[in-house]
């Protein structure tokens, strides 16, 4: 694969540039000997015509001519000398009985066409010729006017001849100028690459393309997207990053406070509710830990174009094994309401997993203790719905919304609450097509709504 544009175009333009120019020989050689060709036979036909008109009036003795013609001798063949076109027509008369009446010069005693009348060609003596015959029935002659066949394709060669050469010294030239002119066509490409290699990384403002011309807008226009994207990117990096650190703060603060409590007390029993909300500390950093893993994961994974079929018996069971200690300790009952062939075509089946074991988790996080979670899963004709629900307060109609965002709370969220749950699901299903919703039937249920795979 040819790599230079300048290259590439270069050659382009000189193949189309010597295409049309070969072309452009080759029609004007075509045209030049149709041309020359009856140019040529009209002026046959003239002279032929002239002699025989001639010898009628008896400007031409025809007698005497008969004489001469038997006394000369014949000619060694037709003159063609290069560049010089003389003695380019022969004449001969003949009477009708077959006897050579006059001849021209360069004429052959050898007749020159055997036809009536017209135009004919003939090889006479290893020469082509052509011929152009009239009858004088008053005389009982018969005149012919013929040319040498070579003679007229030198004539037509010199011609081409007369434009190649030209046409070839200028050559190179040509190409210099077209490798000149495609270099100084591409340097738009070269100023924006100059000015995009001055930019800093935080310069990520869109590019100016006022005075671009109008083929590369269509690439500026797609790198200031970019830049938009990545700013936008960026921010919410940085977003991400300021929140995390908060989150994070408060419990190392709270487990710092509490092992001093638990270092400077002398009762044991300060001392156990100090290392009890250490232990709680632990657990609500460790859940927050893991979930920004999640939102970082979830983030990261790209939409993908095949699909996978996914069992969500299966997949259910695996998340409450790895729960089972969480479900153990509150007590809970988790109930699967669902056929254990249902089956689900994601594009992948990480998003689905991390979105529902956040579902999961956080029902049994909110749950009451000693209830049950029951999840559900119904098929229809638009799509998969995976409902998990539990007994416990939900959230507000009003904060469903903005629960959906990082790091925000629901009024009823308990300390092991860190805001991302219901971010990591919301982001998980969009990207799987979905879409995060909420009901109150039985209960209060969190709803992953998948779509029909395309695949």
């Amino acid at each position: 694969m040819m790599r230079s544009i300048r290259l590439r175009l270069f050659l382009i333009l000189l193949a189309a540039t010597g295409a049309v120019w070969l072309l452009a020989v080759l029609w004007t050689y075509v045209s030049t000997q149709r041309e020359v060709e009856r140019v040529l036979d009209a002026r046959l036909t003239e002279a032929a015509r002239m002699v025989s008109s001639l010898i009628t009036d008896h400007h031409i003795d025809v007698a005497a001519a008969a004489d001469v013609a038997q006394a000369a001798a014949a000619p060694e063949g037709f003159d063609v000398h290069a560049g010089d076109y003389i003695r380019q027509l022969s004449c001969q008369i003949w009477s009708l009985k077959g006897d050579l009446v006059g001849r021209s010069e360069s004429a052959p005693t050898t007749s020159l066409a055997d036809h009536e009348s017209g135009f004919a060609e003939k090889l006479v003596n290893g020469e082509r010729w052509r011929v152009y015959a009239v009858v004088n029935p008053e005389l009982g002659v018969r005149v012919l006017v013929g040319d040498s066949i070579e003679i007229r394709e030198k004539l037509v060669g010199d011609v081409i001849k007369g434009q190649l050469v030209p046409a070839l010294a200028i050559l190179p030239i040509l190409a210099g100028l077209i490798w000149l002119s495609v270099g100084r066509g591409l340097s738009p490409l070269r100023q924006v690459a100059d000015a995009l290699s001055l930019r800093s990384a935080d310069e990520l403002h869109p590019v100016d393309d006022s005075g671009a011309p109008r083929e590369i807008r269509p690439l500026l226009g797609s790198l200031s997207a970019l830049f938009q994207r990545v700013e936008a990117a960026r921010e919410r990096e940085k977003t991400f990053i300021a929140y995390a650190a908060h989150e994070l703060k408060t419990p190392l603060s709270g487990l710092k406070t509490q092992a001093q409590v638990a270092l400077r007390s002398d009762s044991h029993e300060v001392r156990a509710n100090a290392l009890k909300q250490i232990s709680l500390s632990v657990d609500r950093t460790g859940r927050l830990v893991r979930q920004l893993i999640d939102l970082a994961a979830v983030d990261s994974l790209d939409k993908s174009s095949a699909s996978e079929t996914v069992a969500v018996y299966a997949m259910v069971e695996e998340l409450r094994g790895e729960m089972a200690v969480l479900v153990s300790s509150r007590e809970i009952t988790v109930e699967s309401e669902f056929a254990e062939d249902l089956a689900v075509s994601v594009a992948d089946k990480t998003l689905l997993r991390l979105a529902l074991r956040n579902v999961i988790e956080n029902a049994l996080q909110y749950a009451p203790r000693n209830s049950s979670v029951r999840i559900m899963g119904k098929q229809t004709a638009a799509g998969t719905t995976i409902s998990v629900c539990d007994t416990g307060a939900g959230i507000d109609e009003k904060d469903e919304q903005r629960l959906k965002a990082r790091f925000q709370r629901g009024n009823s969220a308990n300390t092991l609450g860190s805001g991302l749950g219901l971010a990591i699901v919301e982001m998980a299903l969009t990207k799987l097509g979905g879409r995060l919703s909420f009901g109150r039937q039985a209960g209060f249920c969190v709803c992953l709504e998948l779509p029909v795979s395309k695949a």
